[in-house]
């Protein structure tokens, strides 16, 4: 009963995730987010066997044939600096969650809601706006090039 309510859990949070609202829906992004949703957090994972947030976007990366720095503050130093308001799915948003700069990233998946590892929850899609996340935001950065994200990121509906 557990293993079937935890699959219709799952199946709920990606419908409502990445339904055909998402603005990146049936992408290679998506393809490789999809798969890791629930993964729980484990401090420097790297891997599906648990991630943290920057493991998870390394990871994620990784499989679009992106290679990233390893820690999110080094993630933070590559890239172009988008806007909020300018934001394409695939593009890495950072949080400053320890009080002592850039310390969370994940990946902008469209719709105003980003997927990342979270340390309470593992691997989740959150709204920017959500009160926790919207306090943290430092900003964001583009690490695709036009070609790359045509190729990766956009909407192929």
């Amino acid at each position: 009963m557990k293993k079937k309510l935890a699959a219709v859990s799952i199946g709920l949070v990606l419908a409502l995730s990445f339904g055909t609202g998402s603005a990146f829906a049936d992408s290679k992004l998506n393809n490789a987010i999809k798969p890791v949703i629930g993964v729980s957090y484990k401090s420097g994972g790297t891997t599906t066997q648990g991630f943290d947030c920057s493991g998870f976007t390394t990871y994620i990366f990784k499989k679009l044939g992106i290679t990233l720095p390893r820690t999110s503050a080094a993630q933070y130093k590559v890239g172009t600096a988008v806007s909020k308001s300018d934001l394409k799915p695939g593009d890495l948003v950072f949080f400053n969650t320890s009080g002592r700069g850039v310390s969370h990233v994940g990946i902008y998946v469209g719709d105003g809601k980003f997927a990342h590892s979270s340390s309470s929850r593992g691997v989740i899609v959150s709204p920017l706006s959500q009160d926790y996340y919207a306090k943290r935001y430092v900003g964001a950065k583009r690490v695709m090039s036009q070609s790359t994200y045509k190729a990766v990121a956009a909407n192929y509906n």
